[in-house]
């Protein structure tokens, strides 16, 4: 029960709502603290209106704001925080005008920003929040701020913050400060902000530079994030500075000695090497010998006898591979490389190995119109032109003699080492018949051979040691003969008489007409022949076969 006095103080005591008492905290509960005002009933103060409820205690004096007299419980109904608020909101307005700046702290974050005790609660935007908007706003409640007060509305009596303002501010003046001190050379510690295909921005505390893909290493590398990661710290060389468009570039590398400027010493021409194969392209592949040093072999350098039209052919990208230095330019920055140097090139003693005269074996590997191509040794070839098949005959394709595999014996007939090229002959591993074609053939005498080839002008007959005679269409038959495959076939065995040899064309001619002649009538006939014009005459073999007709039906 109250006691007299007690009952004359409260009665002289008035209360109204809306005004600001002192109250005393008689208890404090999980949710809420219950508060004595003097009053005939106590108050009760959610928890929330506090800034920290473990601070409150028994007894403490707080200034509050009532609310209501009496609630439905019949209790008074106050408020800790508007007594604040409207404590300080007058304060507020004398120290802090727009434009101002204020400490706070950050009570909660809300839908679209913060919640910030400055005294009165004040409202701060996501967006002002940072120079980017934080992904967890939660993460800020309870920590203590600078803020720009931007916007105060007396009726509504709410104010709108902004931290980004100050920051930018903050930003700006350090930047300023930087590029003023900074100078081509310095060694700055930054971090990595964001990486490009180009190269990394540099947060260097104030500013960003660019670090160029270029000047990250001394080597080769394929993307920034080969090396960097975002969020990452590091030493950076300031390379070069433009400061009315505020752009610094920035190095890595130059913090490390260039390797290229001891490159001739410690990698002379002829010196073996190993390295890894880092790239490929189509004209050959970039070896690493070193951090930050690589050399090109080209594919002319990896086989001395091979063609090898692109080096992914035979090499592939991480291979540890040996090479020879076979060049260095230090001021482009190139090292020609070559892997053939490791072995003999097989044509420095082709000449010797293989002296023209000297008899060889070997397998046909390929075929063309105008050769074969046999192989001598691995990787070393030699070529039998079809001029070189036969003494005798004319060989249009070396596939009429020679199949891919066979294995074909021939006599080499000379070396061209500058233009790695052997040329072989198989004719003559026998001699030329032709050189004693008089102890062979001699005018009068009767052959018998089978026709080969017929022509329009006449046929050709095989007749032994190879060597083949010409019938023209004239000594064929003692009746005129239009078309010589109307008495003549492919195949077919004759009997002629030697008629005509001339060495110097290496050619017979033969009739079958006169077989059966007398000395006189061959005389006679080889008149007839002589008189021929020259496009009737007996051609050289190697003319006449090119002339050649199939018959036809």
């Amino acid at each position: 029960m109250l006691t007299m006095e007690e009952a004359l103080k409260l009665s002289d005591k008035s209360f109204e709502a809306n005004q600001i008492v002192v109250g005393t905290v008689i208890e404090v509960r999980p949710k809420e603290v219950l508060v004595d005002i003097g009053y005939k009933s106590e108050g009760v103060i959610p928890a929330s209106e506090f800034n920290d409820i473990k601070e409150v205690q028994v007894g403490d004096k707080i200034d509050v704001l009532i609310e209501r007299l009496e609630d439905h419980e019949g209790m008074v109904v106050l408020s800790h925080e508007k007594a604040e608020f409207k404590k300080n909101w007058e304060r507020i307005l004398t120290i802090c005008n727009e434009g101002g700046t204020i400490t706070g702290k950050i009570k909660a974050a809300v839908k679209g920003g913060c919640i910030v005790n400055i005294g009165v609660e004040a409202f701060l935007p996501a967006s002002q929040v940072d120079v980017t908007v934080p992904r967890n706003l939660q993460g800020l409640v309870g920590q203590t701020f600078e803020f720009k007060v931007v916007k105060i509305n007396q009726e509504r009596q709410n104010i709108v913050l902004s931290r980004r303002e100050l920051i930018e501010q903050e930003r700006t003046e350090k930047r300023q400060a930087l590029l003023s001190d900074m100078v081509p050379g310095d060694v700055r510690k930054g971090k990595v902000k964001n990486l490009t295909d180009f190269g990394a921005f540099i947060d260097l505390d104030g500013i960003d530079g660019l670090l160029h893909i270029t000047d990250m290493s001394w080597g080769r590398i394929g993307h920034p994030s080969d090396m960097l990661t975002v969020g990452q710290e590091l030493d950076v060389v300031v390379l070069d500075i433009n400061r009315e468009k505020e752009r610094i570039s920035l190095g890595i590398k130059q913090k490390m000695a260039n390797p290229w400027d001891t490159i001739e010493s410690k990698f002379p021409v002829g010196t073996k090497i190993k390295g890894k194969v880092v790239n490929l392209v189509p004209y050959g592949a970039f070896v690493e010998i070193e951090p930050g040093v690589e050399g090109l072999v080209h594919v002319s350098e990896l086989s001395w006898t091979k063609r090898i039209a692109k080096a992914s052919d035979v090499l592939k990208a991480g291979e540890e591979i040996e090479a020879v230095v076979l060049g260095i330019n230090q001021t482009e920055q190139k090292i020609s490389l070559g892997v053939r140097q490791l072995e003999t090139n097989p044509w420095d003693n082709a000449d010797v190995k293989y002296a023209p005269g000297t008899k060889v074996k070997g397998a046909v590997r390929n075929l063309t119109s105008y050769g074969a191509f046999i192989e001598l040794e691995a990787g070393l070839d030699g070529m039998i032109h079809v001029s070189d098949v036969s003494w005798t005959r004319k060989i249009n394709h070396p596939s009429e003699v020679f199949k891919k595999g066979d294995e074909v014996e021939a006599i080499v007939l000379e070396v061209d080492k500058a233009n790695q090229r052997i040329a072989l002959g198989v004719k003559q591993l026998e001699k030329d018949p032709w050189e004693k074609i008089d102890e062979l053939y001699k005018v009068g005498d009767v052959v018998t051979g089978n026709v080969t080839k017929l022509a329009s002008f006449g046929a050709f007959v095989g007749l032994q040691h190879e060597i083949d005679g010409l019938v023209h269409i004239s000594q064929i038959s003692e009746e005129r003969v239009d078309k010589i495959k109307n008495v003549l076939k492919v195949g077919q065995e004759v009997t002629a008489r030697v008629i005509k040899i001339d060495r110097g064309e290496r050619r017979i001619g033969l009739s079958i007409k006169a077989a059966n002649y007398s000395p006189e009538q061959i005389k006679a006939e080889q008149a007839v022949l002589d008189a021929l014009k020259p496009g009737e005459d007996l051609v050289a073999l190697q003319h006449a076969f090119d002339a050649v007709e199939t018959s036809r039906d």
